[in-house]
């Protein structure tokens, strides 16, 4: 089966909403122990630290972001950002580069690891 591949800069804004909504779980289920104060405590603060975790993540994903090579679509013509050797166009899922020794071949993510940076 072929795994299914996502631009990175929305990898990591999908990883941050979802610790918004853990962290909101985690607190909902603290009401449930609304008789036990310290139980439903320390689950109203971890749920907290998950949003604040969260808050953390879009803060640095944004920043990261800015620095990011904005490049435009071969496929969709739409403007996209690339982080790394390679990445995926944010509209069309298409494979994008700009190192000139990795045009046409297969797609892999294994491309931005540190020890293939010859």
């Amino acid at each position: 089966m072929a795994r299914k591949y996502n631009s990175k800069i929305n990898k990591i804004r999908t990883f941050a909403l979802s610790l918004i909504f853990i962290g909101f779980i985690i607190m909902y289920i603290g009401v449930f122990f609304r008789t036990n104060m310290w139980v439903m405590t320390i689950f109203m603060m971890l749920g907290m630290l998950s949003i604040i975790a969260s808050t953390v993540v879009y803060f640095w994903i944004g920043m990261l972001s800015t620095k990011a090579v904005q490049v435009t679509c071969p496929s969709c013509g739409k403007p996209t950002k690339i982080l790394g050797r390679v990445d995926m166009c944010m509209y069309c899922k298409e494979p994008l580069t700009l190192d000139k020794d990795l045009e046409g071949k297969e797609f892999d993510e294994s491309y931005n690891k540190k020890s293939l940076n010859k």
